[in-house]
C-alpha cells in the first residue's frame, strides 16, 4: 500500500437477509434482500437535507416487503428524474423518496444486464440473445425504440455515446443503433466474463481476465498501457482520480493515470457488490455493507510526498477544487521543488530541471546549487550556505485546507544540499550533464526574463523622457547596465534577474565548450555582467566571445584595442597561421562599419591601424560609411601625412564626383610639394634635368592635366622659375592662358609635338561647349606663334610677370631667359634679338584668360617683315597636319606674303578640295529643297481645286441641323460639312479642354 486513498467503515451489520443489490439515496442505503424486501437505512444523526452518505453506523429505517417478487439482482437511482430503477424478474421504475411503481416494463422479463443513458434519457437491457432500447417519455412511461439481435447472450453492456458496448460470451462488440450493425472489438479472456465499464470522458475500460484495456467510443483502441489487476475483477468503478476494482478476496485501489500504479488495497471476506456512491463507493458483503470513504486530497497529496511518489502527488493537485487556486498553485510548486531535487541528487538532472521549470522557483534558487558558477554581487542571491526551506508556508496551507495531521508533515524527508564541502558532491554539480541540463532551463526561462527586462528599461527611457526622473537622493543608487543602457537603479529587480541568468547562462555554455552558443548569446540583447564575464573570458583567452561582450556593451575602445592586440600578435607569430586567419586587420574594419554614423571619430582614430596595411578596405569603409572626405582628409593630414595623397588617389579612383574641389586642390599640392622636393635634392647634385619624367612628376602632371577642381594661381606661385616648365604650361592651360602655355611649349620646351597636342586637346574640348566660339582659333594662335616669335617671347614675360607668377625682382631674369631661348625654324635655331610691341601686349593683359578658344591677339594685325624670324617648318606642319580644323582665309592672312604657294599646297589642296565637295553638297541640297517647295505647291493648288455641293438636304455634323443658306466649312475629307459657326464653337471647347487638361495635370 502506498498511501491510504479511502477510509474504510462498516455502516451496516447483521441484516437478516443476505443483501443482492445496493444503493444510496442522499443520505440513505438501499438494501435489496434475497426474499425480494427492500430495507432503508438511515443515520440517525444525519439531517433529512443531507445529500450523502456520513461515516457513522446506520440503522433501519424502514422495510418495504414484497417490493419484488423475485430476488432484486441490481438498483441504480436516476437522481435527475427523481426514479428507482430495480432489475428483478422484470425492470421497475419507482418514484422517489415514496418508491411508488411508475412503470414496469414487461418486455425486461428475464434481463441480465442493462444500462442507463442519462442524458438523453435512455434504456438498453440485454435478454436472452436481444438487446432492446427504450426511451424515457419525460412523465410515467417508456417507450420502446428499437430492438435489436445478438450472436450470444449478453454478460455485460454499456453505453458508448449513441452506441452500445456489448460483452458477450467470447468477444466485445459495438452495437451500432441506428442501422444495428455489430462491430467487433477483440476478444474477451478466458477466465473471467467480459466486463465492460463506461469512463467519465465517454470513453470504456474493458476487461480481459486481470487486464484492462481502454477504447473509444468506437471500440478502437486508445493507448498502449493497460491496467494490470492482481486478479480478474468482477465490478470496477470509477471515482476520478481511481479505479476500484472488485476481487474475490480484496478491493484494489489503483491511479487512473500511466503506468496505473497500485495505490491501496483493501482486504473483506465475501465481498459481493461494489457500487458508486455520491461522495464514496459502497461494498456489499451477504450481511453487511462497507463504505470507503476517500482520504481529502491534502491529506493524500502530503503522504505521497512524504514517501517520494511526488508524481502521483502531482497528479492529484489538479483534482484540488478551483476556488482553493492559490493553495493548488502552493503545493505544486512545492512538490515539483521537492521532487526536483530528489532527481538532481539521484542523476536525473534533466528531469530535474523541468520540474524546478514548473515550479516558478526563483532561479537564484536552482543557480545555489552550482557554487562554482560566479554570480553578480545583488541583493536578489540568498547566501551560498543557506537553501531555501519550501516546506513551510505551503504545509501549513495544506493542513488549514485538508486537515492532515502535523505528524504526516514532520515525517516529510527534505532533499537538500548538506554541504559545500564535499568534493565529490561538488565535481558532480559541475560535471558535463549538470551543466547540460543548467543550459536548457536558463534558456527556457530567459525569454520571459530579458522580456520583463527590457520592458523596465522602456519605461524608465520613456519616464525620463517626460521628465519623470530619480532624485538626488536615489542617484547614487545606480549601476552601469548593459547594452550601454545607460543607468538602471538597484531596485529593479527584472533586469538584475536578466544579468544573473545570463551571467550563469555564459558561464555554463563555456564550461561546456559550447563556445559558438556563447557568440550568440552575446550578439543579441543579453544583460552579462561585463566584469565577471570579462575576467572570464580573458582567462579562457576566448578573445571571439570578448569581442562581442565588448560589442554589445558599447564598449568600443575596449574591443578595438583587443583586436589590434590580436591582429598585432598574429602579425608576430608566423606559425600562429589559424590566429592570423581570425585575427585579420579585417576585423577592425569590419567591426567599424556599423559606427561610421554614430561615431565617425573613433572610426578615425582607429582606422589609421589598418590604413596603411588595407588601404584598399580602410577608403571603402570611409566612403560606405559616408564618413565626411573633409573630416578624413584633415584627420589624416594631422595624425597620418604620408597616407594623405594615397587617401586622396584611392577617393578620386572610387568616386571621383565625390571629391570637393578644396580636396582635389589639396591632393595636387601634395603631388607638386613631392616633385618640388624631388627638385631640390636633384638640383643640389646638379643631377636635375627638366627633360625627364620621374615618377612624380608622372603623376603631378597626370593630375594636372585630368583634375580641374584645384586652384592654378597657388600652384603657379609655387612653381620654380627655372624648372617645370611642362608643370606650369599645364597649369596655365587650366586659367585659359594658351599662348603663355603653347608659348612655353614652343621656346622653353621646343615640343612642336606637345604644343600641336595641346591644340588639340582644347580644340576637342571646346567643340563640346554651346557657347558658339570658334574652337579653331587656337591652331590660329600657335600659328601666330610660329609666324612671329619675338612678340611671342616679349608678351610672355610681360603676362607672366601680370599673372604674379614671379616676384618683380625676378622680371629681368625672365625676360632674358625667354629672349635667349633658342627656337627651332626652317630646320635651323635662331635667336631673338629684339624687343617690340611690348605697349601692346601691356595692353592685352589678362583681357585674353578667358577666352578658351580665340587667339590672344587680332588676326589681322599685320606680320612683322624684314629681319623678322618665321618658324615657317613649324607653320607649314601645322596646315598640313590640322588643314581641316583651320580657317583657310585667316590662316593665309597671316602667313607673309614671300611664302611659296608651292609649300602650301598639303595644305591648300585638302582644303579647296573639301570646300568644293561642300558647295557641290550644299547645291544638291539646294535644288532639292526647291523641288519639294514645288510639290508641296502643287498639293496646295490640288486642294483648293476641290467642290463641295450643298443640296437642300445637307445636314451639319456637329448639330445635324440643315446647312440651308448658312456659312459652312468643310473638313480636309471633302465629304464632312459643318456650320461655321458650329465649327468655331467645337474649336473653342477643344481649347477649353486642353487648357483645363493642362491645369490639372
Amino acid at each position: 500500500m502506498v498511501h491510504n486513498a479511502y477510509d474504510s467503515f462498516q455502516l451496516l451489520t447483521n441484516c437478516p437477509a443476505r443483501i443482492d443489490a445496493v444503493e444510496s439515496y442522499n443520505s440513505k442505503l438501499f438494501a435489496g434482500c434475497y426474499d425480494g424486501s427492500l430495507r432503508i437505512y438511515s443515520s440517525p444523526q444525519s439531517p433529512s437535507s443531507s445529500e450523502e452518505l456520513r461515516q457513522e453506523s446506520y440503522l433501519l429505517e424502514t422495510t418495504v416487503t414484497g417490493f419484488s417478487k423475485k430476488p432484486i439482482v441490481a438498483m441504480k437511482v436516476l437522481a435527475s428524474r427523481e426514479l428507482l430503477l430495480s432489475l428483478s424478474e422484470s425492470i421497475a421504475f419507482h418514484k422517489l423518496p415514496n418508491l411508488e411503481t411508475v412503470a414496469v416494463i414487461t418486455k425486461a422479463k428475464g434481463a441480465n444486464a442493462y444500462s442507463w443513458d442519462d442524458r438523453r434519457g435512455f434504456l438498453c437491457f440485454s435478454r436472452q440473445k436481444r438487446v432492446c432500447v427504450f426511451k424515457h417519455d419525460g412523465g410515467g412511461g417508456f417507450v420502446e425504440v428499437r430492438d435489436f439481435g445478438v450472436p450470444d447472450t449478453v454478460k455485460s453492456i454499456s453505453w458508448c455515446g449513441e452506441n452500445i458496448c456489448l460483452g458477450i460470451r467470447k468477444e466485445y462488440v459495438i452495437l451500432n443503433t441506428a442501422n444495428g450493425t455489430l462491430s467487433e472489438v477483440f476478444p474477451s479472456g478466458r477466465v473471467a466474463p467480459p466486463l465492460v465499464t463506461s469512463l467519465p470522458s465517454g470513453e470504456l475500460l474493458l476487461g480481459k481476465d486481470n487486464i484492462g484495456v481502454f477504447v473509444d467510443q468506437n471500440g478502437k483502441l486508445l493507448q498502449t498501457e493497460r491496467i494490470c489487476w492482481s486478479e480478474a475483477p468482477t465490478a470496477i468503478v470509477i471515482q476520478n482520480p481511481y479505479a476500484i476494482a472488485l476481487l474475490p478476496r480484496r478491493v484494489e485501489v489503483r491511479l487512473l493515470r500511466s503506468p496505473y500504479p497500485l495505490i491501496q488495497t483493501i482486504v473483506l471476506q465475501n465481498i459481493r457488490h461494489l457500487v458508486k456512491s455520491n461522495n464514496s463507493v459502497i461494498v456489499g458483503l451477504d450481511n453487511s455493507l462497507h463504505v470507503l470513504f476517500p482520504v481529502s486530497i491534502g491529506a493524500q497529496i502530503v503522504q505521497l510526498t512524504a514517501s517520494g511518489n511526488f508524481e502521483e502527488a502531482l497528479a492529484l493537485c489538479k483534482l484540488l477544487p478551483p476556488e482553493e487556486s492559490s493553495l493548488r498553485a502552493a503545493k505544486e510548486s512545492s512538490i515539483h521543488t521537492r521532487f526536483a531535487h530528489y532527481l538532481f541528487e539521484n542523476g536525473s538532472y534533466e528531469e530535474a530541471m523541468d520540474h524546478f521549470l514548473a515550479s516558478q522557483v526563483d532561479i537564484t534558487h536552482v543557480l545555489s546549487m552550482y557554487p562554482s558558477i560566479i554570480l553578480p554581487k545583488t541583493t536578489m542571491i540568498p547566501p551560498p550556505d543557506k537553501m531555501v526551506d519550501i516546506s513551510g508556508d505551503e504545509a501549513s496551507l495544506s493542513r488549514g485546507s485538508s486537515g492532515f495531521s502535523d505528524d504526516m508533515e514532520s515525517s516529510s524527508p527534505r532533499y537538500f544540499l548538506e554541504s559545500e564541502g564535499n568534493a565529490a558532491l561538488e565535481s558532480k554539480k559541475m560535471s558535463h550533464n549538470t551543466l547540460m541540463a543548467l543550459i536548457k532551463y536558463l534558456q527556457k526561462k530567459r525569454p520571459g526574463i530579458i522580456e520583463k527586462a527590457t520592458s523596465e528599461g522602456t519605461e524608465e527611457v520613456i519616464s525620463d523622457a517626460v521628465g519623470k526622473t530619480y532624485g538626488a537622493s536615489d542617484s547614487s543608487k545606480t549601476k552601469k547596465s548593459n547594452k550601454g543602457r545607460g543607468t538602471i537603479s538597484l531596485n529593479s529587480g527584472a533586469r538584475e534577474m536578466a544579468a544573473i541568468l545570463d551571467t550563469a547562462l555564459l558561464q555554463a555554455l563555456l564550461h561546456t565548450g559550447q563556445s559558438g552558443a556563447a557568440v550568440e548569446l552575446l550578439k543579441g540583447v543579453n544583460y552579462c555582467d561585463v566584469k565577471i564575464c570579462e575576467e572570464i573570458l580573458m582567462k579562457s583567452k576566448n578573445y571571439p566571445a570578448l569581442l562581442e561582450l565588448f560589442k554589445s556593451n558599447s564598449m568600443h575602445h575596449e574591443a578595438l584595442k583587443l583586436l589590434n592586440q590580436l591582429s598585432e600578435e598574429s602579425k608576430s607569430n608566423q606559425s600562429q597561421t589559424e590566429m592570423k586567419q581570425i585575427f585579420s586587420p579585417e576585423l577592425i574594419i569590419e567591426y567599424l562599419k556599423p559606427l561610421c554614423r554614430t561615431d565617425p571619430m573613433l572610426v578615425l582614430e582607429y582606422s589609421m591601424l589598418v590604413l596603411e596595411s588595407c588601404p584598399t578596405q580602410t577608403i571603402d569603409l570611409f566612403l560606405s560609411g559616408n564618413i565626411s572626405a573633409d573630416l578624413v582628409n584633415s584627420y589624416l593630414k594631422q595624425h597620418a601625412p604620408n597616407m594623405q595623397g594615397r587617401y586622396l588617389e584611392l577617393m578620386m579612383a572610387m568616386n571621383e564626383t565625390a571629391v570637393s574641389g578644396n580636396l582635389q586642390n589639396e591632393m595636387v599640392q601634395i603631388y607638386l610639394s613631392e616633385v618640388l622636393d624631388l627638385h631640390a635634392a636633384l638640383s643640389a647634385q646638379q643631377k636635375w634635368d627638366d627633360k625627364d619624367h620621374p615618377p612624380e612628376r608622372k603623376k603631378l602632371l597626370s593630375a594636372l592635366e585630368n583634375i580641374s577642381g584645384y586652384n592654378p594661381q597657388a600652384l603657379l606661385k609655387r612653381l620654380p622659375r627655372d624648372a617645370l616648365y611642362e608643370e606650369r604650361a599645364v597649369i596655365l592651360g587650366k586659367m585659359n592662358q594658351h599662348e603663355l602655355a603653347l608659348s612655353i611649349y614652343v621656346h622653353k620646351l621646343h615640343a612642336p609635338d606637345l604644343a600641336l597636342a595641346y591644340c588639340d586637346r582644347i580644340y576637342e574640348s571646346v567643340s563640346y561647349l554651346p557657347s558658339g566660339k570658334p574652337a579653331s582659333n587656337i591652331y590660329l594662335t600657335l600659328l601666330q606663334i610660329y609666324l612671329n616669335p619675338k612678340k611671342s617671347a616679349k608678351d610672355f614675360a610681360k603676362r607672366i610677370v601680370a599673372l604674379g607668377s614671379f616676384e618683380s625682382s625676378d622680371t629681368t631674369k625672365m625676360m632674358e631667359s625667354v629672349l635667349s631661348s633658342k627656337v627651332k625654324g626652317g630646320g635651323r635655331s635662331k635667336k631673338i634679338v629684339a624687343i617690340e610691341g611690348a605697349e601692346d601686349m601691356l595692353r592685352a593683359g589678362l583681357s585674353s584668360s578667358t577666352d578658351s578658344g580665340r587667339s590672344d591677339v587680332d588676326v589681322e594685325e599685320p606680320m612683322e617683315e624684314g629681319n623678322s624670324t618665321v618658324m615657317i617648318s613649324e607653320v607649314l606642319d601645322l596646315l598640313s597636319q590640322r588643314w581641316e580644323r583651320i580657317n583657310g582665309a585667316q590662316a593665309l592672312k597671316l602667313l607673309p606674303r614671300e611664302t611659296k604657294l608651292q609649300n602650301l599646297l598639303p595644305f591648300l589642296a585638302p582644303l579647296i578640295r573639301n570646300s568644293s565637295e561642300a558647295h557641290r553638297n550644299y547645291s544638291v541640297i539646294k535644288s532639292l529643297r526647291q523641288s519639294e517647295n514645288l510639290q508641296v505647291k502643287e498639293e496646295l493648288y490640288k486642294h483648293r481645286k476641290g467642290v463641295v455641293q450643298v443640296t437642300s438636304d445637307s445636314m451639319c455634323s456637329l448639330c445635324n441641323k440643315k446647312i440651308g443658306a448658312s456659312v459652312f466649312a468643310v473638313y480636309p475629307n471633302g465629304k464632312t460639312l459643318v456650320h461655321f459657326v458650329c465649327f468655331k464653337e467645337s474649336q473653342g471647347m477643344k481649347a477649353v479642354s486642353k487648357t483645363s487638361h493642362g491645369r490639372r495635370r
